[in-house]
């Protein structure tokens, strides 16, 4: 299947949604704590161990007269705010256990061990969800497990999204409206200032944090690791199943802008008009778009990807976001701030999970041949040939996943690791999520393994021996991957290097060795992995 039919078919924002049932009771507190911001006081409560403020403004308004522009500045409060519930996401579908969408969405949560001014590494996690859903209250990343069980503090935001976070506006409106197109990044970036100013009230170092994301949130963490305005407020970064290596090109977000007012009969001179436009009928006119996902291609003979429309996403505005996060190279700005990149093994599961798709897991190699064909023509028994090659043993459904799973993320995280290596800074990190899920894709006897999003649960050490877990199953032995998982990224949180008792020792990633970190119930180093797939895609020119 094609990357680009794939996009203008599937929901790859569903990465984003709530995977797990972990859902919180928040009518019954061990003990209220209050905190200090440098708006006010706010008031929290704790449970099991750690402190939790929920909905915590960290700027003001972005409706109404805001829409498309930076938000109001955060007015000061009298007295003490609660900060118990969840804070409004941002304008998309309701979301269960959650307040309402809204315009005004800039809230962040808060996970610590304690408000007792120590100096812990912070967790500043962006949710995944693509560019258009999900929130920093998704069960899955809960972050009170890893609060408790590693003492560090969790930080995770909402921020605006969609049509409502990245319209570029630039070149119609002007200097009111610049960094439009960035406005959901740049969103990010003030919930990065309110940690430098505050989180030391929260037991958090301002000066050691780590920026991490999955999928549409690795991509975000890829837009950061190369936007000037956030490299003063985060130390090292994380991007996991979401290579954002290129982003959208301003000439395509300003057709995007153009096609988007004629479908909403505006002409380009009463562009202020969408700023009447109410937002539910702006929601209703995104989902008519195509998805921009983490990883955009670069087709070699007629650069970037080009569609009818380019939907939305961050913006290549060469201000906000001065160029390609990681094209033609790793970003300068981030040389000296160590980097973890990565995939799961087995992503594309989830996407047929979620589309339905069964077909596969009845294909011979034949038929794998006929659905390969049109996205790689001459070159398909080339590609396919390899991967026989080299898991002799797979089937054609096995390898079926194992393809559209590394072109979806994984070509472009070794891509990340190999120009930050070249790069010659600090040190590149490249793993692999390996641990198997027996969960079966509906109507057929494939099981999942590894697919996309099942990474959420097991980092945030959220996989619980006592429950099921919507992709992770019921393994027992899945408890041991997850505590593998997280101890490694707060480990790299606090020191900028990961690392795990009884673990080999994960060297940095280099062109000579390639080190990549196999994530399981056992950890392990595997020099040069998948050597013989990673270069038939260099020589078909997909990497």
């Amino acid at each position: 299947m094609k990357r680009r039919e794939f996009l203008n078919k599937t929901a790859l924002s569903v990465a984003g949604l709530s995977l797990t049932n972990y859902a919180f009771s928040n009518s019954l507190f061990e003990e209220f704590i209050n905190a200090d911001t440098n708006y006010g006081k706010i008031k929290g409560y704790r449970e099991n161990g750690v402190n939790i403020f929920k909905g915590v403004p960290y700027a003001g308004k972005t409706s109404g007269e805001r829409r498309f522009r930076r938000p109001a500045p955060l007015e000061p409060w009298t007295g003490v705010k609660e900060t118990l519930t969840l804070g409004a996401p941002a304008i998309q579908n309701p979301r269960r256990n959650e307040p309402a969408p809204s315009e005004d969405c800039l809230f962040l949560n808060v996970w610590t061990p304690a408000n007792d001014g120590k100096k812990r590494a912070v967790m500043f996690y962006s949710h995944g969800g693509g560019f258009v859903i999900g929130s920093g209250g998704s069960g899955g990343q809960d972050g009170a497990n890893l609060a408790r069980n590693f003492d560090v503090v969790v930080v995770e935001t909402n921020h605006r999204l969609g049509l409502l976070g990245f319209l570029y506006l630039e070149e119609l409106g002007g200097a009111d409206y610049e960094g439009s197109g960035n406005n959901g990044m740049l969103d990010i970036v003030e919930g990065l200032k309110w940690v430098n100013t505050n989180i030391a009230n929260f037991g958090g170092d301002p000066n050691n944090v780590m920026i991490w994301g999955e999928s549409g949130g690795g991509a975000k963490t890829s837009c950061l690791y190369a936007m000037p305005s956030a490299a003063p407020y985060f130390n090292k970064a994380s991007i996991e199943s979401g290579p954002g290596v290129r982003m959208t090109q301003k000439e395509v977000a300003a057709e995007t802008t153009l096609m988007l007012l004629k479908e909403l009969n505006i002409e380009p001179k009463d562009w202020k008009k969408i700023l009447d436009v109410p937002a539910s009928e702006l929601l209703a006119m995104q989902g008519k778009l195509p998805f921009v996902p983490p990883f955009i291609e670069k087709n070699k003979n007629q650069g970037f990807m080009r569609r009818n429309y380019g939907g939305f996403g961050p913006v290549v505005d060469g201000k906000a976001l001065p160029n390609n996060p990681f094209d033609p190279t790793a970003p300068m700005i981030s040389k000296d701030k160590p980097l973890l990149v990565g995939w799961n093994e087995d992503e594309w599961a989830f996407f047929a999970w979620e589309r339905k798709e069964t077909e596969f897991a009845t294909y011979d190699f034949e038929a794998l041949h006929k659905k390969f064909e049109p996205t790689y023509g001459d070159n398909t028994k080339k590609i396919i040939d390899t991967y026989r090659k080299a898991r002799p043993s797979a089937s054609p459904a096995d390898i079926y996943i194992a393809i559209s799973s590394i072109t979806l993320m994984g070509l472009g995280s070794v891509d990340i690791a190999e120009k930050k290596a070249k790069q010659g800074g600090a040190n590149v990190y490249l793993y692999n999520f390996g641990y198997k899920s027996e969960v079966k894709i509906p109507g057929t006897d494939y099981e999942m393994g590894t697919p996309h999003a099942m990474d959420i649960s097991f980092k945030f050490n959220n996989e619980s021996a006592d429950k099921p877990s919507f992709f992770g199953g019921n393994k027992p032995e899945r408890v041991i991957a997850s505590h593998n998982f997280a101890e490694l990224w707060t480990n790299f949180a606090k020191t900028g290097k990961p690392f795990a008792k009884d673990a080999p020792e994960w060297k940095p990633y280099n062109l000579k060795n390639r080190p990549t970190m196999r994530i399981d119930t056992k950890l392990e180093v595997i020099n040069d992995r998948f050597k013989d797939e990673l270069n038939v895609w260099r020589e078909v020119g997909r990497l």
